[in-house]
């Protein structure tokens, strides 16, 4: 049976799951009456409650007698490490792009990853049926984001087709005829993406994804390079500097059929697997004959921009709520995600309770916190820092800059601009994106920008869409302003009392709920001046044994503010910690003692 290998990539919510869902559907993946969730690539719960893409995933239809393996892959730029991987088990790329927004940036970096490794992409402009569809302007503006990325003249003759994911059809114009589904798409696959390259020589493959799973163990996914492969034959598993890493034999060869995968007996050059059976192989590995003696050569990673620390929990709470709490454990945990993921680094500090954990960006590194507090861990965690570097010619200090895409209504781009400056933002591009909106282009250093998200929301009534994209490194542009509000510190422990917490109220707005368990250095509030203020949130009132004339009227509580784990991520200062646990997340100050807080701002302050 013929194959082709492609991948599909595009901005966050432009359509990639729903098109690969009709995909499965229209090639008669699933069988008549089988229930079928929606976005079924999208496997875990966080993927499911985000509606976004965190994990590359691949699956396989069958089409005129053609196997067509199709990888899924995140949206976010903070994902990104996954796009760039999957890159070199393809070898054609459907670029898909809403008919109203057009490319956006994160369109613009997998579409410039795809181009470098020589792919030559078909443009889908998908939601066609959206009221604000421009598909003339934005096949316009898919042309000058593939010629400002150096594409060849071959890869700027792309095909395009029109179509909605959703309503499951695809064709060359953007009204139709619609009764034909997706096979325009797969017809054009199966024509112009160009078979598997194999080369000759024995069994070799690259480690693109690993996962553990419980019967199998460690499962690595991978396209074959050469050679062929069957159960039980030995292998050999170089890195990346040809050291051998282990030798084994492979338990089992899954092949991807549709959404399930199946044992097979043999699987060839061009195809894309997954074997178990080894227990040390990891990604950008290459797994391959024992007379092998060269490792192929994996796709370089753009490097992590943002750092957290994440330090063993040691709050008056600790160990009341979850059951992994130990720094070996956390240390396991941490070194089993680096495995997996490219795009993240660890490095252990010298105290051994805290580890340094460096990412792409704040949402990635809040998924893997949220992960592991759903599997049980209790961690505190820092504010995101910058990753910065030394220039070695100039010994200048270099930070991020991000390039940020920001669609707002035309009345907030005022209040956007001036936010922007205020975190020293450089505006390249302001133009009408359409019904009232601009789109705003800045060049923004990323430590600006942390915390930003929530605050744009609030100045933009929630009609503002931000996107961020790592443009390059530049000299370090001087001191940003941190947050203006001071914060209201529990004084003590205890459980926090409504009466309390009413007579606080004109101090500033809460951010816990009345019998919430506090102790002192735990943020209970938030300051309406730039101090910090130490309250008390035990104190009941005060019983006497006569009855007062008037009756005691029940206090009526304003709302407390909900921390989610993004917004307090980002509303943190370098002097504050958020402590995780599976049941709550709780803010409070580095040194809980007042005595030492106050020697450290005096350090501070001198330093």
């Amino acid at each position: 049976m013929a194959l082709r290998n492609i991948a599909i990539i595009a901005h966050v919510d432009h359509g990639k799951t729903t098109l690969v869902d009709e995909l499965l559907k229209q090639s008669g993946a699933f069988r008549e009456n089988q229930r079928v969730d929606e976005r079924v690539m999208d496997s875990n719960d966080l993927e499911k409650e985000r509606g976004i893409t965190i994990l590359a995933k691949a699956t396989s239809v069958v089409w005129k007698d053609t196997r067509i393996n199709i990888v899924d892959t995140p949206g976010h730029a903070d994902f990104g490490g996954e796009v760039e991987r999957i890159l070199s088990m393809v070898d054609g790329a459907i670029v898909l792009v809403d008919a109203a927004e057009g490319p956006m940036p994160q369109t613009k970096f997998v579409v410039g990853k795809a181009l470098k490794v020589g792919l030559k992409p078909i443009v889908a402009i998908n939601k066609i049926d959206r009221p604000d569809a421009r598909a003339d302007e934005v096949v316009n503006e898919v042309f000058d984001l593939f010629a400002a990325l150096d594409a060849t003249d071959e890869q700027l003759d792309f095909h395009i087709l029109y179509g909605s994911g959703r309503a499951g059809w695809m064709n060359t114009a953007p009204e139709g005829p619609q009764d034909q589904g997706l096979g325009p798409l797969l017809d054009l696959v199966v024509d112009h993406v160009p078979a598997p390259k194999v080369a000759e020589g024995p069994f070799k493959m690259i480690g693109t994804l690993l996962e553990a799973n419980p019967y199998l163990g460690r499962i690595i996914t991978g396209r074959v390079f050469s050679g062929s492969i069957k159960p039980n034959q030995p292998v050999k598993v170089l890195s990346q500097d040809g050291k051998t890493v282990e030798t084994g034999r492979v338990s089992k060869i899954l092949a991807f059929r549709g959404i399930e995968r199946q044992p097979i007996e043999e699987a060839q050059a061009g195809d894309i697997i997954a074997i178990a059976g080894l227990s040390k192989g990891t990604v950008a590995d290459t797994f391959c004959d024992p007379s092998v003696t060269e490792p192929l050569q994996a796709q370089p990673i753009d490097p992590p921009t943002v750092t957290m620390s994440f330090i063993v929990n040691d709050s008056p709470l600790a160990g009341t709520e979850g059951d992994k709490v130990t720094s070996r454990v956390i240390r396991d945990r941490l070194m089993k995600e680096a495995e997996g993921n490219v795009a993240l680094k660890i490095e252990e500090a010298e105290g051994k309770d805290s580890f340094y954990v460096s990412g792409r960006g704040e949402l990635q590194l809040a998924v893997l916190i949220e992960t592991m507090r759903r599997e049980g861990f209790e961690i505190a965690v820092s504010r995101p820092r910058v990753v910065m570097h030394k220039n070695e010619e100039t010994g200048q200090l270099m930070e991020p800059v991000e390039e940020v895409v920001i669609d707002v209504d035309e009345e907030h781009s005022g209040i956007v601009v001036q936010k922007m400056a205020e975190r020293k933002g450089e505006m390249v591009e302001l133009r009408p994106s359409g019904g009232d909106r601009v789109r705003l282009v800045f060049f923004a250093p990323t430590r600006g920008l942390i915390g930003y998200q929530s605050e744009l929301l609030t100045d933009t009534r929630g009609t503002a869409i931000m996107n961020r994209l790592f443009h390059n490194y530049q000299p370090y542009k001087g001191e940003i302003g941190g947050r203006n509000q001071g914060v209201l510190l529990s004084n003590q422990a205890g459980e926090a009392v409504a009466y309390a917490m009413f007579n606080l109220e004109d101090r500033g707005p809460m951010i816990i709920e009345p019998g919430d368990k506090v102790y002192a250095g735990m943020i209970v509030g938030i300051h309406t001046r730039d101090n910090d203020l130490e309250v008390n949130v035990l104190k009941g009132k005060q019983l006497t044994n006569i009855r007062s004339a008037g009756k005691d009227e029940a206090v009526k509580l304003t709302p407390p503010i909900r921390m989610t784990l993004d917004r307090a991520l980002s509303w943190i200062q370098d002097d504050e910690l958020m402590e995780v646990t599976p049941k709550s997340i709780r803010l409070r100050k580095l040194y809980l003692d007042s005595n030492e807080r106050k020697r450290f701002e005096k350090t501070r302050a001198a330093g």
